[in-house]
């Protein structure tokens, strides 16, 4: 059964991937959904220590 997507976005942003499986935006196992995405912070020196701000929990 195929997972569907949960975010109203039908469209997958390209070339980014996302592991965050419990994401909103990420219902199809490795892509992003969202509309757009943010990452931080602005200070950040190594990718260790950035977030994707764009991130909302799956509720169900």
């Amino acid at each position: 059964m195929e997972e569907k997507n949960t975010c109203g976005c039908e469209k997958a942003l390209e070339g980014i991937k996302c592991d965050a499986h419990n994401c909103v935006y990420n219902s199809m196992g490795s892509t992003c959904h969202a509309p757009q995405i943010s990452v931080g912070p602005h200070d950040a020196k190594k990718s260790t220590e950035t977030v994707c701000a764009t991130f909302k929990p799956k509720t169900c």
